[in-house]
Protein backbone atom coordinates (compact mmCIF):
# COMPACT_ATOMS: atom_id res chain seq x y z
CA UNK A 1 0.00 0.00 0.00
CA UNK A 2 1.43 3.45 -1.24
CA UNK A 3 2.21 5.46 1.83
CA UNK A 4 0.47 8.50 1.26
CA UNK A 5 1.72 10.68 4.23
CA UNK A 6 4.66 10.78 2.67
CA UNK A 7 4.08 11.65 -0.82
CA UNK A 8 1.71 14.19 0.33
CA UNK A 9 4.25 15.18 3.32
CA UNK A 10 4.25 19.00 2.22
CA UNK A 11 0.49 19.27 1.25
CA UNK A 12 -0.50 17.82 4.98
CA UNK A 13 -0.14 19.79 7.83
CA UNK A 14 2.71 18.28 10.35
CA UNK A 15 2.56 17.44 14.12
CA UNK A 16 3.50 19.47 16.04
CA UNK A 17 7.09 19.04 17.07
CA UNK A 18 8.13 17.07 20.55
CA UNK A 19 11.36 15.60 21.89
CA UNK A 20 14.80 15.81 20.18
CA UNK A 21 14.42 17.51 16.69
CA UNK A 22 15.13 14.78 13.74
CA UNK A 23 18.60 14.94 12.31
CA UNK A 24 17.57 15.56 8.86
CA UNK A 25 14.63 15.54 6.46
CA UNK A 26 12.41 13.10 4.39
CA UNK A 27 13.30 15.39 1.57
CA UNK A 28 17.41 15.06 2.90
CA UNK A 29 16.96 10.96 2.44
CA UNK A 30 15.02 11.26 -0.79
CA UNK A 31 18.10 13.84 -2.19
CA UNK A 32 20.59 11.45 -1.32
CA UNK A 33 18.86 8.19 -2.66
CA UNK A 34 18.79 10.07 -5.86
CA UNK A 35 22.36 11.01 -5.81
CA UNK A 36 23.12 7.64 -4.93
CA UNK A 37 20.77 6.11 -8.15
CA UNK A 38 21.85 8.45 -10.16
CA UNK A 39 25.67 7.42 -10.14
CA UNK A 40 25.61 3.54 -9.27
CA UNK A 41 22.61 2.98 -10.09
CA UNK A 42 18.70 1.85 -8.83
CA UNK A 43 20.40 -1.10 -6.58
CA UNK A 44 23.05 0.67 -5.03
CA UNK A 45 20.68 3.00 -3.07
CA UNK A 46 19.96 0.90 -0.43
CA UNK A 47 18.28 1.47 2.96
CA UNK A 48 22.06 1.26 4.10
CA UNK A 49 23.70 2.76 1.76
CA UNK A 50 21.45 6.07 1.84
CA UNK A 51 22.04 6.15 5.87
CA UNK A 52 26.08 5.60 5.78
CA UNK A 53 25.59 8.59 3.37
CA UNK A 54 23.67 10.54 5.93
CA UNK A 55 25.86 9.20 8.38
CA UNK A 56 23.01 7.56 10.60
CA UNK A 57 22.62 4.11 11.45
CA UNK A 58 20.19 2.05 8.88
CA UNK A 59 17.65 1.59 11.52
CA UNK A 60 17.63 5.31 11.72
CA UNK A 61 16.59 5.83 8.54
CA UNK A 62 13.39 3.86 8.71
CA UNK A 63 11.62 6.40 11.19
CA UNK A 64 12.33 8.72 8.04
CA UNK A 65 11.01 6.08 5.49
CA UNK A 66 9.37 2.84 6.28
CA UNK A 67 10.91 1.13 3.41
CA UNK A 68 12.99 0.49 0.36
CA UNK A 69 9.51 0.35 -1.34
CA UNK A 70 8.73 3.84 -0.10
CA UNK A 71 12.10 5.04 -0.85
CA UNK A 72 11.97 4.40 -4.59
CA UNK A 73 8.58 5.67 -4.51
CA UNK A 74 9.38 8.85 -3.67
CA UNK A 75 12.53 9.01 -5.37
CA UNK A 76 10.16 8.34 -8.59
CA UNK A 77 7.51 11.12 -7.68
CA UNK A 78 10.37 13.79 -6.93
CA UNK A 79 12.31 13.79 -9.88
CA UNK A 80 8.63 13.55 -12.06
CA UNK A 81 7.88 16.78 -10.32
CA UNK A 82 10.79 18.22 -10.39
CA UNK A 83 10.05 19.06 -14.82
CA UNK A 84 8.07 21.40 -13.58
CA UNK A 85 5.01 21.32 -15.88
CA UNK A 86 2.88 24.60 -15.53
CA UNK A 87 -0.44 25.42 -17.67
CA UNK A 88 1.89 27.96 -19.52
CA UNK A 89 4.49 24.75 -20.91
CA UNK A 90 3.54 23.27 -24.23
CA UNK A 91 3.73 19.48 -25.16
CA UNK A 92 6.59 19.76 -26.77
CA UNK A 93 7.80 20.91 -23.66
CA UNK A 94 6.61 18.14 -21.60
CA UNK A 95 8.26 15.85 -23.82
CA UNK A 96 11.94 17.42 -24.10
CA UNK A 97 11.85 17.12 -20.12
CA UNK A 98 10.55 13.85 -19.53
CA UNK A 99 13.48 13.01 -22.34
CA UNK A 100 15.77 15.09 -20.18
CA UNK A 101 14.26 13.21 -17.35
CA UNK A 102 15.29 10.03 -18.05
CA UNK A 103 18.75 11.07 -19.26
CA UNK A 104 19.83 12.68 -16.28
CA UNK A 105 18.42 9.70 -13.96
CA UNK A 106 19.17 6.94 -16.06
CA UNK A 107 17.84 4.77 -12.89
CA UNK A 108 14.06 5.15 -13.91
CA UNK A 109 14.55 2.89 -16.54
CA UNK A 110 14.41 0.23 -13.59
CA UNK A 111 11.31 1.15 -12.18
CA UNK A 112 7.39 0.94 -13.78
CA UNK A 113 5.82 3.39 -14.60
CA UNK A 114 2.63 1.59 -15.36
CA UNK A 115 0.98 1.81 -11.68
CA UNK A 116 3.15 4.72 -11.03
CA UNK A 117 3.02 6.29 -7.05
CA UNK A 118 0.20 8.73 -6.39
CA UNK A 119 2.05 11.23 -5.53
CA UNK A 120 2.22 14.87 -6.69
CA UNK A 121 4.53 14.34 -9.05
CA UNK A 122 2.32 11.61 -11.33
CA UNK A 123 -0.99 14.05 -11.11
CA UNK A 124 0.79 17.40 -11.52
CA UNK A 125 1.86 15.47 -14.95
CA UNK A 126 -2.05 14.06 -15.30
CA UNK A 127 -3.65 17.37 -14.72
CA UNK A 128 -1.16 18.98 -17.06
CA UNK A 129 -1.76 16.37 -20.10
CA UNK A 130 -5.72 16.28 -19.48
CA UNK A 131 -5.87 20.08 -19.51
CA UNK A 132 -3.27 20.72 -22.59
CA UNK A 133 -5.99 18.59 -24.54
CA UNK A 134 -9.00 19.72 -23.16
CA UNK A 135 -7.98 23.31 -24.19
CA UNK A 136 -7.50 22.01 -27.94
CA UNK A 137 -11.37 21.63 -27.69
CA UNK A 138 -11.06 18.04 -27.89
CA UNK A 139 -14.55 15.98 -27.54
CA UNK A 140 -14.80 14.21 -23.65
CA UNK A 141 -14.06 10.92 -24.86
CA UNK A 142 -10.43 12.36 -26.88
CA UNK A 143 -9.45 13.88 -24.21
CA UNK A 144 -7.84 11.20 -22.42
CA UNK A 145 -7.09 8.73 -25.28
CA UNK A 146 -5.16 11.22 -25.95
CA UNK A 147 -3.11 12.46 -23.18
CA UNK A 148 -2.63 8.50 -22.99
CA UNK A 149 -1.60 8.50 -26.29
CA UNK A 150 0.84 11.33 -26.02
CA UNK A 151 2.28 9.50 -22.78
CA UNK A 152 2.81 6.22 -24.41
CA UNK A 153 5.00 7.91 -27.15
CA UNK A 154 7.10 10.15 -24.78
CA UNK A 155 7.82 7.78 -22.44
CA UNK A 156 8.62 5.30 -24.79
CA UNK A 157 11.08 7.32 -26.77
CA UNK A 158 12.47 8.82 -22.52
CA UNK A 159 12.89 5.20 -21.70
CA UNK A 160 15.13 5.05 -24.79
CA UNK A 161 17.25 7.94 -23.57
CA UNK A 162 17.87 6.56 -20.14
CA UNK A 163 18.97 2.80 -20.71
CA UNK A 164 21.62 4.84 -23.60
CA UNK A 165 22.58 6.79 -20.62
CA UNK A 166 22.49 3.79 -18.16
CA UNK A 167 24.66 1.72 -20.60
CA UNK A 168 27.00 4.37 -21.09
CA UNK A 169 27.35 4.40 -17.45
CA UNK A 170 27.70 0.87 -16.92
CA UNK A 171 30.54 0.14 -19.68
CA UNK A 172 31.64 3.85 -19.98
CA UNK A 173 31.22 3.52 -24.08
CA UNK A 174 28.56 5.27 -25.70
CA UNK A 175 26.15 3.96 -28.55
CA UNK A 176 28.05 5.62 -31.55
CA UNK A 177 31.18 4.17 -30.47
CA UNK A 178 29.00 1.01 -30.09
CA UNK A 179 28.34 0.90 -33.36
CA UNK A 180 31.56 1.84 -34.93
CA UNK A 181 32.76 -1.27 -33.04
CA UNK A 182 30.29 -3.45 -34.75
CA UNK A 183 31.20 -2.06 -37.84
CA UNK A 184 32.45 -5.55 -39.43
CA UNK A 185 29.56 -6.97 -39.19
CA UNK A 186 28.34 -4.42 -41.99
CA UNK A 187 31.21 -5.46 -44.00
CA UNK A 188 31.32 -9.15 -43.27
CA UNK A 189 27.84 -10.44 -42.42
CA UNK A 190 25.41 -8.11 -43.43
CA UNK A 191 23.45 -9.39 -46.59
CA UNK A 192 22.63 -6.48 -48.77
CA UNK A 193 20.58 -9.10 -51.20
CA UNK A 194 18.13 -10.50 -48.55
CA UNK A 195 18.00 -6.63 -47.06
CA UNK A 196 17.28 -4.99 -50.26
CA UNK A 197 14.98 -1.90 -48.77
CA UNK A 198 17.45 -1.74 -46.49
CA UNK A 199 20.65 -1.45 -48.66
CA UNK A 200 18.67 1.15 -50.98
CA UNK A 201 18.20 3.18 -47.83
CA UNK A 202 21.87 3.66 -47.01
CA UNK A 203 22.73 3.83 -50.21
CA UNK A 204 20.42 7.07 -49.65
CA UNK A 205 21.84 8.46 -46.83
CA UNK A 206 18.26 7.49 -45.16
CA UNK A 207 20.29 6.56 -41.67
CA UNK A 208 21.86 9.32 -41.29
CA UNK A 209 18.86 10.40 -38.66
CA UNK A 210 19.47 10.91 -35.21
CA UNK A 211 17.22 9.56 -32.43
CA UNK A 212 16.08 13.31 -31.51
CA UNK A 213 15.28 13.64 -35.44
CA UNK A 214 12.79 10.68 -35.44
CA UNK A 215 11.20 11.71 -31.63
CA UNK A 216 10.28 15.33 -33.18
CA UNK A 217 8.71 13.70 -36.44
CA UNK A 218 7.00 11.21 -34.50
CA UNK A 219 6.18 13.76 -31.55
CA UNK A 220 5.06 16.17 -34.92
CA UNK A 221 3.02 13.64 -36.67
CA UNK A 222 1.17 12.26 -33.10
CA UNK A 223 0.09 15.78 -32.40
CA UNK A 224 -1.28 16.96 -36.07
CA UNK A 225 -3.65 13.65 -35.96
CA UNK A 226 -4.56 15.20 -32.56
CA UNK A 227 -5.37 18.24 -33.42
CA UNK A 228 -7.14 16.86 -36.96
CA UNK A 229 -9.36 14.65 -34.31
CA UNK A 230 -11.23 17.77 -33.13
CA UNK A 231 -14.93 18.27 -33.87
Amino acid sequence: MANYTLLWRHKVPGKKATGRPPRFTVDEVIATAIRIADTNGLEAASMARVAAELGAATMTLYTYVPSRADLVDLMVDQVLLERNLSSDDSIRLFAGRTREMYAAHPWLTEVSLVRPPLGPGTMAEREYLIAAMTGLGLPTMKINRAALAVTAFVYAFAREAGEDARLRQISGQTTESWWHAHGDFWENWFDVEAHPAMTDLWNAGGFEDQAQDAFEYGLDLLLKGIDGSVE
